[in-house]
């Protein structure tokens, strides 16, 4: 009986320490299935879960190491020994804000245009201050904390789903802090400091805990090149590469453009497929995706959501994209592009409109067309997070 409890102890100690993390990092198998309540009560509870389980193996232990065949006591030690490497690496080399960290110098720099068609940001824009976040830096961090025109932010990414978002981290009515803590479907989940509530990149929604079913608020922010943002904003500022993660911002090269070499992170040329790119747009609970590979062929694609007639224009970087409604003074307009002049033409009054959404020439000159929130995402990402989304075809 001895034996058993010890063996049993034993084996139960290995599987809770590695279900853990094995539910809430990529490995094999562990995104796929919806384990994120009870990866959660593990989490909350591992403590409590390791005493009573020493407890358990305690007397068992003590005995074979007294009165134990000279074998079982070295297979033990062995065993022993396997656990405490297992130990190790769980808490302290497998757990996401112990393989991802928040940069140590948080440096900005006016923008200089050098090279700047080359280097993908998130751009965020507040109370007429601007500030621009390259994908490759915050990539790796996942997020970096930030104020913007006055205004708390979060800036998020997932390399593995490729979702920037930014957030207001104010909960409840303060200021909250977050901690890298694992994934939910391959996507980077966070912790915040007060509740210990599990939160979606992707979504901004709080999946576990006790705030589970709260939102984040949003903060609009776009995707494109730093070429393009500075023409939108002169003036913004460019986060810097913390220098200290040189060597893990090198491991992004090639993501941008999606030939990274990682199996989670490289982009599928086809369409449609899991890795394939994808546009998404939500309007008013409906969701709709529209692939990249059509975009680079047409590069001006109309259509309508329900109340909602857009343009989607893709500039002649072929990596910055725009959505915009169609609606002006009242009616739709049809959209032409100029390769030429990376401009756009409408078929109602003539008018020129340049890559800032501004008409700049004809009738309807110093009109604005108006900014739709879209995402550039791996297709796997956009139709697991919003299930009801149809696609443009």
């Amino acid at each position: 009986m001895k034996r058993f409890i010890l063996i049993a102890g034993l084996l139960l100690l290995f599987a809770t320490e590695i279900a853990r993390v094995y539910f809430i990092m990529p490995f094999p198998g562990s995104q796929k299935a919806e384990t994120i309540g009870f990866a959660y009560w593990l989490g909350r509870n591992i403590i409590w879960l390791r005493i009573v389980l020493l407890a358990l193996i305690a007397l068992p232990l003590v005995h074979t190491f007294r009165k134990g065949k000279w074998w079982k006591k070295i297979v033990l030690a062995v065993v022993l020994i396997l656990f405490s490497v297992i130990f190790y690496y769980v808490n302290f080399r497998f757990e996401a804000d112990k393989m991802f960290y928040q940069p140590k110098h948080k440096n900005f720099a006016a923008a200089s245009n050098s090279g700047a068609d080359t280097v993908l940001v998130i751009g965020v824009a507040v109370n007429g201050e601007a500030k621009a976040y390259p994908i490759q830096i915050i990539g790796y961090h996942h997020q970096v904390s930030d104020t913007i025109g006055n205004t708390p932010a979060i800036i998020t990414y997932c390399t593995v789903c490729r979702t920037g978002r930014v957030f207001s981290p104010v909960v409840n009515g303060r200021p909250e802090t977050f901690r890298l803590v694992g994934m939910d479907h391959f996507n980077a989940m966070f912790e915040d400091a007060t509740t210990k509530s599990w939160w979606q990149q992707a979504t901004g929604i709080a999946i576990a805990g006790p705030l589970k079913g709260q939102s984040l608020t949003e903060i609009p922010s776009q995707q494109l090149t730093l070429a393009s943002w500075l023409r939108l904003y002169p003036a913004s500022a460019v986060l810097e590469p913390d220098t200290i993660y040189n060597k893990r911002y090198k491991g992004l090269a090639g993501y941008n453009k999606g030939t990274i070499k990682g199996s989670l992170e490289k982009r599928d040329s086809a369409s449609w497929q899991l890795k394939s790119w994808v546009v998404g747009v939500v309007h008013n609970n409906t969701s709709k995706a529209y692939d990249w590979n059509d975009l680079v062929k047409k590069e001006l694609i109309t259509d309508s959501l329900p109340g909602l007639p857009i343009v989607i224009a893709l500039e002649n970087d072929s990596a910055s994209f725009h959505v915009w409604s169609r609606q002006v003074n009242g009616q739709s307009i049809q959209f032409q592009k100029n390769k030429l002049q990376n401009t756009l033409t409408d078929s109602n009054t003539g008018s020129t409109w340049n890559m800032n959404g501004l008409c700049t020439e004809g009738i309807l000159k110093d009109s604005h067309l108006t900014t739709v929130q879209s995402y550039q995402e791996f297709w796997h990402s956009w139709k697991n997070f919003h299930p009801s989304t149809s696609q443009y075809k």
